[in-house]
């Protein structure tokens, strides 16, 4: 494997498992220190000692949380090169607007959006300071596509994060820090497995949409984030980059 990342460090959140863990053992792979912030200690520890790596507990809605999880990484190795922020949440109670309630509302929002401006706001003035970084932020294709079996809150959160990536790309670009929103089709993960089990039938609605004629693995979407995270993407900010087997290209899918 090219070390691309020999000497640089990687703060992944939501890292112990789905996306955030692929996305850690690929860093990883290519040579990075990598520090995972999760808010379950034993997934998380698992996660960092798996791939030799730092485990800080963090829950991503709390500041002083988010901003000693940036500041001991750079106690620890002394840079912040990578910032992937990753965490997320897909509640059941999340649906259509007819039935989301607001506490469900809020609960998403705070987990999918808030999040990421805390970490964006914690990584920045270390990478301010060091004249150079990379911020990916996990949207999704929902951002950019609507779909009428909503989740209602999901979906406007991660459209947040792709506007706010947007604007952090072009505002800090100068600075040679870069942003950009991943955007993922549907992916094997958790949490799609737990829409499979709940709801056979929606899940299967999804998945005829996607033109490759399946779900993304894991593996796929952190390789999309090494190569934004990487000097081979160092044209790329400010970007909604896509990863979805053509489901946001499709008008009819193949038979």
């Amino acid at each position: 494997m090219v070390q691309r990342f020999e000497g640089r460090v990687a703060v992944i959140t939501g890292g112990s498992s789905g996306i955030g863990l692929a996305t850690a053992r690929r860093l990883a792979s290519e040579g990075a220190k990598v520090v995972i912030g999760d808010i379950s200690a034993e997934a998380g520890k698992a996660a960092a000692d798996e791939v030799g790596g730092l485990f800080v507990q963090a829950d991503v809605t709390d500041a002083e949380q988010v901003d000693a999880l940036f500041q001991t990484t750079v106690d620890t190795f002394g840079s912040v090169d990578v910032a992937f922020n990753n965490a997320g949440i897909s509640p059941p109670e999340d649906d259509s607007i007819l039935t989301t309630g607001i506490d469900a509302w809020e609960k998403v929002q705070k987990v999918n959006l808030t999040s990421v401006y805390l970490c964006c706001k914690a990584a920045l003035p270390h990478m301010r300071r060091q004249g150079k970084g990379s911020i990916i932020n996990t949207a999704s294709f929902v951002a950019v596509m609507g779909a009428a079996t909503s989740q209602i809150s999901y979906t406007a959160s991660k459209g947040g994060v792709l506007a706010m990536s947007r604007e952090l790309g072009v505002q800090f670009a100068r600075e040679n820090i870069r942003v950009n929103a991943l955007c993922p089709g549907p992916v094997n993960t958790p949490l799609l497995k737990e829409l499979f089990a709940k709801d056979p039938e929606r899940a299967a609605r999804r998945l005829v949409h996607v033109p490759v004629g399946r779900f993304a693995e894991p593996e796929e979407i952190a390789a999309a984030v090494a190569f934004l995270a990487s000097d081979d993407a160092s044209f790329i900010t400010a970007s909604q980059f896509l990863v979805d087997g053509g489901i946001s290209g499709a008008y009819v899918t193949p038979l």
